[in-house]
């Protein structure tokens, strides 16, 4: 066993440069003090105190240097998954009630122990089924939700908490009377310096810099005393030890929730990663199993100290890569800064105006919104953009879950549908060669009026083998003179038992139709299916062929060719001797 695979800081640490210590502690701090606001941000997201923000931040960070293997990915909480947090546990209790704040902290020990089984029985795959379209549709519209739910601190007025935009707007329509117009203005100067800091200065931290603006306004000018929500006291010191309440009645309820963020919470981590680590392709490689692991050890450890589901975040990662960020020591930098601040820094926050920290997430949420994929996929795949849009809109009218849900459904369907409707192309040879290509896509091809040649572009299976045999009986009848069907099974990388019993039942039609077969291209794990069903001794090796070409030249009686038994490399069997394929 190699326990340097399976924790990766004995692999970096041992092999720590002196020259990379100034990167990591200039991206370490960055990122420190970026999370401060941000986390306390994201708690209220979630429905959480500002305080468990800071925990989140702390613990993950710490857990995942010693277990991941991207040296750059920076853990915390993230906006998706505090929106996630929010919508679905106020599912089952309200928000601010007695068990809301376990059943965060309990779903966080049970979505990093979802992680942890699926890094450890090497499951990471299983985040495939999210396709893009349905992440982008969704992403999107949940950025969009979360910003609406910040309306309350940007203008100032009680709104309900919904996961349904319609509704939010109305409510908010309905008290336009009541918005705060100073907090408007701090809500939208918070924004400008949120936005344009950068511009001034790359390492200029624009939230941290709102943050202080913000305290210092209400302080000196009192304007707590004229309407100014405040976050008032955060309690100090260190999160303690505590294991979260399985007992809980509502334990059956969250376990949707949390394989849905488990697989959410991966599928941002592992992208963000994987982007950044093209910028270091020399220097370490990306194990989506050992990811898996180590994002899941921090949420069950997290889970420990009160923290609430955490994920790899893109925007934090983004400044840590930037900052000089060279190992993980710059997440354990980032993590002491939140540990110094619990301990020593808590009180300066008691002064600071939750619009700002709703100022913060309304800028963070506006770069989840992709406008550029649709119009792509647009021109691109209308399929995929039906998608998108299905899956934005009904996260947008329904809700949270119920866009999963149909995300989901949509990418399973899309994929069933896609397998059990292949692309199968009949061929003809081009000019002067003996090259077979599609006859709708060439126009001078030679099509011959005795030989069939079809070409299936994918695995023969249970789900796709009667369409693929309707596909070819439809061509069948177009050609009364037919003699020789070519099946081309350079594509076909799979064949199945019920697939195998439908190829037989047709070879046996074409039989009594006097139609001969003809295998060609058959590749190696496909022959030894053949092989071991017994297939290819039932019916003859003289039926398969290695391209073709020689499959015609047999059949139109070419002396030469059946001398030198061309079937024989046809059916070569020796390149491979595993146990199975």
């Amino acid at each position: 066993m190699n326990i340097n695979k399976h924790l990766p800081i004995l692999e970096w640490l041992p092999n720590y440069k002196k020259q990379f210590l100034s990167g990591d502690l200039s991206a370490g701090f960055t990122v420190g003090v970026m999370l401060i606001p941000q986390g306390m941000a994201y708690a209220m997201i979630a429905g959480l105190p500002p305080v468990y923000g800071l925990y989140a931040a702390l613990i993950p960070q710490v857990i995942y240097a010693l277990f991941g293997t991207s040296r750059q990915l920076a853990v915390g909480p993230s906006a998706m998954d505090s929106l996630l947090v929010a919508a679905g546990i106020s599912s089952i209790v309200a928000i601010g009630s007695e068990h809301y704040i376990t059943l965060a902290i309990l779903l966080s020990m049970m979505m990093g122990i979802v992680q942890l089984s699926f890094g450890v029985f090497r499951l990471g795959f299983l985040v495939n089924f999210l396709s893009k379209p349905v992440i982008s549709g969704f992403t999107s519209a949940a950025a969009i939700i979360i910003g609406l739910n910040q309306l309350k601190y940007i203008l100032g007025i009680e709104l309900i908490r919904e996961s349904n935009v319609f509704k939010i707007i109305l409510n908010a329509i309905e008290k336009v009377e009541q918005i705060n117009g100073l907090t408007v203005v701090i809500s939208i100067g918070a924004i400008i310096i949120i936005k344009y800091s950068k511009k001034i200065h790359p390492f200029i931290p624009g939230a941290l810099t709102a943050v202080v603006t913000g305290i210092l306004l209400v302080y000196f000018g009192n304007l707590h005393k004229l309407g100014i929500a405040i976050v008032g006291d955060i309690p100090e010191g260190l999160p303690s030890f505590s294991i979260p309440d399985f007992e809980s009645q509502y334990l059956i309820e969250l376990v949707p929730i949390a394989f849905t963020l488990a697989l959410i919470a991966f599928m941002e981590s592992i992208s963000v990663a994987k982007a950044i680590q093209t910028k270091h392709k020399e220097e370490y490689k990306i194990d989506n199993n050992q990811e898996m692991i180590g994002i899941g050890m921090g949420n069950i450890i997290g889970s420990m100290f009160g923290c609430f589901p955490t994920a790899g975040g893109f925007g934090r990662s983004a400044v840590n890569e930037q900052a000089g960020a060279k190992t993980n020591l710059a997440a354990i930098i980032s993590a002491s800064i939140v540990g110094l601040t619990l301990l020593f820094l808590t009180p300066l926050f008691y002064y600071l105006p939750n619009a700002i920290l709703g100022s913060i997430i309304v800028v963070a949420v506006l770069g989840l919104i992709d406008f550029n994929y649709p119009k792509f996929l647009w021109n691109a795949n209308k399929e995929d953009f039906i998608m998108l849009t299905v899956t934005f809109l009904v996260t947008l009218g329904f809700g949270i879950k119920e866009g999963i849900i149909t995300g989901v459904l949509l990418s399973l369907g899309s994929m069933i549908y896609r397998s059990t409707k292949p692309h199968i192309a009949v061929l003809g040879r081009l000019p002067n060669t003996d090259d077979y290509r599609n006859i709708n896509r060439f126009d001078e091809i030679e099509v011959r009026d005795d030989v069939l040649i079809v070409r299936h572009d994918a695995q023969l299976y249970f789900a796709n083998i009667d369409n693929f045999i309707d596909h070819i009986q439809e061509e069948i009848e177009k050609k009364p003179k037919l003699k020789l069907l070519i099946l081309h099974c350079g594509s076909v990388s799979y064949i199945d038992s019920t697939g195998l019993q439908g190829l037989k039942e047709f070879i046996s039609e074409l039989s009594n139709k006097e139609i001969g077969i003809a295998f060609s291209g058959v590749i190696g794990p496909v022959r030894d299916f053949l092989f071991r069903a017994n297939f290819i001794s039932e019916l003859g090796k003289q039926h398969f062929f290695i391209d073709v070409q020689s499959a015609i030249d047999c059949m139109d009686g070419s002396d030469d060719l059946l001398r030198k038994n061309n079937f024989d490399p046809a059916l070569q069997n020796n390149v491979f001797r595993g146990k199975d394929l």
